[in-house]
């Protein structure tokens, strides 16, 4: 259901504007939003109020967007592996409401699935139960159909319906959050222009160059341009199958709102770095065998937010392949991931794709490849002047002072004599490599002539690098 879809069912839109407004994205250029509020076709505060809606909690089995037997079998499971013995705990495991727990308590309680055994909190009425032996078979079989419990998942539907409402198109990085993201990085100022309109489209952008000048750093901060909370959803349910999509290795996860659902984690948006390890079969649903439930692949788990594909072109499968897998979801904005069952399932694909690479584009892909790739960045290595101002801050940062004739010998001798091309990574290392020394030798670190010299036979693999002109003896 594209978002135009889900307005007009919620009676924000009639399908003439819609059409209207993809006439207008086409001849303007901007976003289906940006058209409908052009054209006037809806009430701006209107829907940005719709759009930011979280997902609210109801005490109602309908609202929950779950059928009341998916539920029994989950809370009988629940309470069968967890010890779970009263509502507040239930609640607190699966995140249900507790309008919701206590309809489904009182439902098994009159099939005898459940009997009252006393009270946990006579002030609350808060009543410990007991499984009875139909209660537990009821549990056991839901336990063979999958052993998974924890929090309750949400239907499959709800979540692309949510993923259209928080799209990353919404999201708009201007010229003061880029900056913001990118400040501590030293870039030319024509790729820090051009850097925010890519990072602003969504779409796919393709970082190349020599290793060490800043491509993977460029990338991840990429994603801290974007202020907009989004809400991801533990898991969800589609066919019976349960999906976990909420990992907290990737989610960083804000304050509630009030009266959300619990099943939703409300976060900043996701980013997401792969590097070699990356292979096709990690871009599919993997399936437990033992608790029969999946694990959302990494670019999955970033909707919403930014997918980053370092060192692209090392990883253990071939770039061509790798982006033929992509070419529906770059293009049209969907994917298609596979149940263990055969079916397939269709997702919204939304995110913002970062290739990372130290290979020439022309290497890594074809002229259709290059297409679905709309912004390309070459990045070279920095100026004499770039060099030193990384050097100088990060000296700042660890309160040292630099010294002058330490960037003369390495402009002057160390790099023309000894060919190494100058690396925005070379002022990092050499930094560590003084205060590893300062570590060694028990003393305050310090920058030095005599130690820059020591540090850089380490970036040199044939011969030693020249000797200082300015150091009287080594």
């Amino acid at each position: 259901m594209p978002l135009g879809q889900l307005l007009i069912d919620n009676d924000l839109l009639t399908p003439p504007q819609l059409d209207d407004a993809r006439q207008h994205m086409k001849n303007a250029g901007c976003t289906l939003v940006e058209s409908l509020v052009a054209l006037g076709s809806v009430n701006q505060p209107e829907l940005e109020s719709f759009l930011d809606q979280a997902p609210f909690a109801s005490g109602e089995i309908s609202e929950s967007g779950l059928s009341a037997q998916f539920l029994m079998s989950f809370i009988m499971k629940t309470m069968y592996a967890a010890g779970a013995d009263t509502a507040p705990k239930i609640v607190e495991i699966t995140k249900l409401s507790p309008g919701v727990v206590n309809t489904v308590l009182e439902d098994a309680k009159q099939r005898r699935y459940l009997e009252v055994i006393g009270l946990a909190d006579s002030r609350r009425s808060i009543f410990t139960y007991s499984m009875t032996e139909a209660g537990r078979r009821i549990a056991t079989d839901a336990m063979e159909q999958s052993s998974y419990w924890g929090p309750a998942p949400v239907p499959f539907d709800e979540w692309q319906r949510q993923v259209l409402k928080q799209a990353i198109g919404r999201d708009r990085a201007t010229p003061e959050t880029v900056h913001a993201a990118l400040g501590h990085l030293v870039l030319p100022p024509a790729v820090m222009r051009r850097l925010g309109p890519a990072t602003n489209s969504g779409r796919a952008i393709l970082l190349y160059g020599e290793p060490g000048n800043g491509k993977t750093s460029i990338a991840e901060a990429i994603g801290r341009a974007f202020s907009q909370a989004i809400f991801i959803p533990y898991c969800v349910e589609i066919s019976g199958q349960i999906i976990r999509i909420f990992d907290d290795a990737v989610h960083s996860e804000l304050e509630p709102v009030r009266g959300q659902d619990a099943r939703w984690v409300r976060c900043r948006r996701p980013v997401v770095v792969t590097g070699g390890e990356l292979t096709i079969e990690m871009l599919d649903l993997s399936f437990d065998a033992v608790t029969k439930t999946y694990e959302a692949p990494a670019h999955v788990k970033a909707t919403g937010g930014v997918f980053i594909a370092d060192d692209f072109g090392r990883q253990r499968v071939r770039p061509e392949d790798l982006l033929n897998r992509w070419m529906i979801p770059l293009d049209r904005r969907v994917d298609y991931l596979t149940l263990h069952t055969g079916k397939k399932v269709q997702i919204f694909f939304d995110e913002l794709i970062v290739f990372s690479t130290n290979s020439r584009p022309g290497d890594l892909m074809d002229s259709a490849g290059l297409r679905r790739i709309p912004y390309k960045f070459e990045i070279e290595p920095p100026t004499a002047e770039d060099y030193a101002e990384i050097f100088r801050r990060l000296a700042l940062a660890h309160k040292l002072e630099l010294p002058t004739e330490v960037l003369r010998y390495l402009f002057d001798e160390f790099y023309p004599r000894t060919g190494v091309e100058i690396s925005c990574a070379h002022p990092r290392f050499l930094i560590d490599a003084m205060l590893e020394r300062a570590r060694f030798e028990d003393r305050p670190p310090r920058i030095d002539l005599m130690q820059v010299y020591d540090a850089v036979h380490s970036l040199v693999v044939t011969g030693a690098p020249p000797e200082p002109s300015e150091l009287p003896a080594l």
